[in-house]
């Protein structure tokens, strides 16, 4: 079964407007975690936030693709599209993010996005998708 529905998307589809909010809130509309400050600054829980968003958004994206019967090869090549068009949507949530009161651009957040990606391609690629015998 190689057809693909809107529906089957809608989980990823709610998912990139629920981070399209997130990225629009104010600096001090974000709630802090009194008393945990230190130590989530020290691991750097926004980067694994981060990380977390993006990676959530490629598996969704993906997942639809996966459970076609397409080859290996063109799953993958699905997944490569997929991966760049969040990898560059990243890129736009941190410039939207010049325009957000206590808000901004942060090549950190920037790296940790595509990382999440990243890690959600080796995901699909590796673990979800079947690889057929060459």
């Amino acid at each position: 079964m190689n057809k693909i529905t809107f529906r089957q998307f809608i989980p990823a589809i709610v998912w990139f407007l629920i981070v399209l909010v997130l990225i629009c809130l104010p600096g001090q509309d974000i709630p802090q975690m009194n008393g945990y400050s230190l130590f989530l600054e020290k691991i750097h829980f926004d980067k694994i936030v981060h990380v977390s968003m993006f990676g959530i958004m490629m598996v969704l994206f993906g997942n639809p693709f996966n459970k076609t019967e397409f080859s290996y090869k063109q799953k993958l090549q699905f997944f490569i599209r997929i991966a760049l068009l969040i990898s560059f949507w990243g890129l736009i949530t941190e410039c939207i993010q010049l325009y957000v009161p206590k808000r901004s651009f942060d090549l950190l957040d920037r790296a940790a996005d595509s990382l999440g990606v990243f890690l959600a391609f080796i995901f699909l690629t590796k673990f979800m998708t079947k690889r057929e015998k060459l």
